[in-house]
């Protein structure tokens, strides 16, 4: 019996944690049939004194703090150790040590510090770079930076860049929430003059944002750095370095610095050794001190932007006077070139997603220029990379180099870096293409938040986006930190009516999304998504923390539908994307825009009443229980003919109304057979927007039509999920037809190749192919219950739940179809396959058998390979 060392919230790397109390989550290895029946966790103090606390029970997953709470950049080591119902202990496990950040907004000394020249607001200004020198004379045993920026910032101490985070601190709503991160630099420090400072850029607190040319300055006009650098020498004293009038600032070489317009830089501004000790280059003057409330100063709940993966180009081509790149993969991020020439040339660095006619295919980015420019110095080779802006692309042309090569570039990938935990492979190499062009969809778009699109002048938080598409999220990658974050941010912008924004955080929204009115699907993320990261996660607090918010958003439908019990009023976004939507008007959908939000209303307002009961809101949980019955029954009123037709004759109508159990059970048999045959009408085409995409295979599943799921996924013409595939399409597009048959770009103003909602289908195929379905939170237990079809011959699916690896795959085989699941210690699970009975699977087991196709069924499975 092993434990592994413990991990605290949703961490990997608790450094400067922001709670004094942080849960505690460990994974355990035993033989099959062990639980859990008690464990200890042992808390050792710098001063090496250790306490020891124990518990009852199976729990293992996101545990109580039990001891002591934290104290401020207190540090302790905590392990695990475990027992089973035979009260046998394991050995202790691995220690992980957490330490705490700045706990309290009195513990904060340092100010905002920028530079004190002139600047005009709502311009293009030239970034500065600030810094402080300081002297050690004693010993110092640690050393923390706990540092934040209006605007983006990198800090060096003595020529050393510190960590390697990207774009930090990240976009929240800056007014209320700031996030600072906090560093070991213990390294970085020597005895005698040291120097701390850094470079700084607009990012998203006062650099261009929006529509239609968008705003600047939307959260201040100044530029700067917030940083308290704490030394503890081994005497027991203590030296803070902060953010102050000693502080000094110079312009730097960045000239420019923009996440839609990009970067330009010229190396012979270049301040030869400011962050290191002795001369410096450079006219130095002192900087301007800002105010900032310190209880606004929030520790990360998530994990930074990094550079996550380098790629190499695939081809380089002669192009015009420069050269024309492409990277095989549309990603998110920038690059990195080798650079050579005379003092004065200049090097300008283009992006785009897709060519068109040969050509860079820059329309759908509107008004965001992505461009990166960089002049030379003379000085020889050397490499660069724009520090404060991100694009878009899997092409890119360079002009102003006498040659390039595969060497001489790499693109550089930026995005949260949050652990990745699920896998899904099959058999057909397009269906794999699909998955995979889901995963880099939200790699690329989980950058700070989880933006619609990362290349137009756009990139923002689009609420209904990331609701559809946050159980597929969930299943990719460990996303519980990031989207709690946003969540909080949700909450705050949320209006006192009630009101979610379409986008978070808000941003001026030009006269199509101002003044806020939001509708159903997009608002409905304040109760769907915590749901999901409980579901998924285990995450119970998040429930708690988003209650508030997800009660205001229902109360809002509530007053909405009146005493019908139907929402049919408003600014509705109905099924956003439907393929029938002509290019300049994506809400006029097949599907009655209302019937979509009355779908809404009584869904969402369901899980609120399974979240109140969840709780404890016995109150609550009977109302909401009692106004979804209310909407259900009144939406089978409205909307369901005498025939079982709905007045939507759509498959997006079909899919809500079977999906979101809004039908008695003949209705919900008639409306699966009118889907299946509008599915089979089209050609097996999809008719879904961001409303339907998400639910269509579920409800065609649900209702018995697997064959026709399959039928309708692995369809490769337009509109479909593999037509994008057969176009060379390597991430989600957000139009079925982004690119048109003849390889133009579609016309629509909003044109994106990489927008992840219709991407939301790959829930289905991780629960359906893949089989795997959590049937307790957390996936502490589960539901195998694969289903073969679509002329695959074989799916495999794995998952790195907070419990422990789950493995599960089928192959077709001479003998019938072959399958195994293996769970971890703590999941169990039950095995419903068809011919059998259900199998349950114990903790930390494994079930495998070869299952005869069943006669009624053998046309339709393909022969072993």
């Amino acid at each position: 019996m092993q434990v592994t060392a413990p991990r605290f919230e949703h961490l990997d790397e608790p450094l400067g944690i922001g709670v004094s109390t942080p849960r505690v989550s460990w994974k355990t290895q035993a033989e099959s049939g062990w639980r859990q029946a008690g464990w200890q966790l042992s808390l050792t103090r710098e001063d090496g004194q250790t306490v020891v606390a124990t518990g009852n029970g199976p729990d293992q997953v996101l545990v109580a703090w039990p001891f002591e709470p934290l104290r401020s950049r207190e540090r302790a080591e905590v392990r695990v150790r475990v027992r089973g119902a035979d009260g046998a202990w394991s050995s202790w496990g691995p220690a992980t040590a957490v330490e705490a950040g700045l706990l309290d907004a009195s513990e904060w000394v340092a100010t905002p510090v920028g530079a004190a020249w002139p600047e005009e607001p709502d311009t293009e200004r030239r970034p500065s770079l600030v810094r402080r020198s300081f002297v050690v004379t004693s010993p110092v045993r640690s050393a923390r930076l706990y540092v934040t920026a209006h605007g983006l910032y990198e800090a060096e101490i003595n020529g050393r860049r510190v960590g390697d985070h990207e774009l930090s601190p990240g976009w929240t709503k800056y007014d209320e929430r700031l996030t600072y991160w906090t560093f070991d630099v213990t390294e970085h420090i020597v005895r005698g003059e040291n120097v701390i400072g850094a470079w700084l850029g607009d990012g998203w607190y006062r650099g261009r944002l929006g529509f239609n040319g968008g705003y600047r300055d939307l959260y201040g006009t100044d530029l700067s750095l917030i940083a308290q650098l704490e030394l503890s020498h081994e005497d027991g004293s203590r030296t803070v370095v902060a953010t102050d009038r000693e502080w000094e600032a110079a312009r730097g070489p960045i000239l420019v610095s923009g996440l839609y317009d990009g970067e330009k830089y010229d190396m012979r501004d270049e301040v030869d050794g400011w962050s290191s000790p002795g001369a410096s280059t450079g006219e130095w003057a002192p900087v301007r001190v800002g105010e900032r409330d310190a209880a606004t100063l929030v520790a990360p709940v998530a994990p930074p932007v990094r550079v996550t993966e380098d790629i190499r180009p695939v081809s380089i081509a002669r192009h015009g006077e420069g050269f024309l790149v492409d990277f095989g993969q549309n990603l998110v991020g920038r690059l990195r070139l080798r650079v050579d020439g005379p003092a004065g040339q200049v090097v300008e660095l283009r992006h785009a997603e897709v060519l068109e006619h040969g050509e860079l295919g820059t329309r759908p980015l509107r008004l965001a220029d992505a461009q990166d420019v960089v002049v030379l110095d003379g000085r020889g080779p050397r490499e660069w990379e724009p520090r404060f802006t991100f694009h878009g692309f899997r092409y890119a042309t360079i002009v102003g180099l006498e040659s390039l090569t595969a060497e001489d570039v790499v693109a550089r990938v930026l995005h949260n870096d949050m652990r990745r935990t699920g896998w899904f492979e099959t058999s057909s190499t397009d269906l794999n293409r699909l998955h995979e062009n889901v995963r880099w969809g939200m790699r690329g778009n989980f950058v700070s938040v989880p933006t619609d699109c990362p290349q137009r002048d756009e990139r923002l938080g689009w609420t209904g986006d990331i609701q559809v598409f946050a159980p597929t999220a969930s299943f990719l990658y460990d996303s519980a930190g990031f989207l709690e974050s946003w969540l909080a941010d949700v909450a705050l912008e949320q209006l006192p009516d009630g009101t979610i924004p379409w986008f978070v955080p808000v941003i001026p929204g030009g006269p199509s999304w101002t003044p806020i009115r939001t509708g159903a699907v997009w608002g409905d993320v304040s109760v769907l998504t915590p749901w999901t990261l409980y579901e998924r996660f285990g995450d119970r607090g998040i429930l708690e923390r988003q209650y508030v918010s997800g009660r205001a958003w229902v109360e809002r439908m509530v007053r909405e539908s009146g005493q019908r019990r139907l929402w049919q009023q408003g600014h509705q976004l109905g099924d956003w994307l439907d393929p029938a939507a002509p290019p300049e008007d994506p809400a006029a959908g097949l599907t009655d825009k209302y019937l979509v939000a009355s779908a809404y209303f009584a869904f969402t307002t369901r899980r609120l009443a399974d979240t109140a009961l969840l709780l404890g809101h016995a109150g609550d949980a009977i109302r909401y229980a009692r106004i979804a019955d209310e909407a259900r029954d009144a939406f089978r009123s409205e909307y369901v003919l005498p025939d079982g037709r709905l007045t939507s004759d759509a498959q997006t109508a079909y899919a809500l109304a079977i999906r979101f159990g809004l039908l008695s059970a003949a209705e919900t048999e008639r409306a699966g057979e009118r889907l299946a045959e509008l599915v089979a009408e089209s050609g097996n085409h999809i008719a879904t927007g961001f409303a339907g995409t998400p639910v269509v295979t579920d409800a065609l599943t649900q209702v018995g039509e697997i064959d026709r799921a399959y039928a309708l996924l692995l369809e490769d013409t337009c509109p479909s999920w593999m037509y994008a595939v057969r176009m060379g399409g390597t991430t989600i597009w957000e139009r079925w037809d982004s690119m048109l048959p003849d390889g133009s770009i579609n016309p629509g103003e909003m044109t994106s190749f990489n927008h992840y909602a219709l991407g939301s289908v790959a829930d289905w195929m991780h629960r359906v192919i893949g089989g795997l379905t959590p049937t307790g939170p957390g996936y502490r237990s589960v539901r195998w219950a694969p289903r073969v079809g679509g002329g695959l011959t074989s799916a495999r699916v794995a998952f790195d739940s907070a419990y422990g690896l789950i493995e599960a795959s089928w192959r077709v085989t001479d003998e019938g179809v072959a399958y195994e699941i293996r769970v971890p210690t703590g999941v169990e699970a039950t095995v419903d396959l068809p011919g059998l009975e259900s199998v349950p699977v114990e903790s930390g087991g494994r079930f495998a058998a070869v299952v005869p196709v069943p006669v009624a069924l053998a046309s339709e499975v393909p022969a072993a390979v």
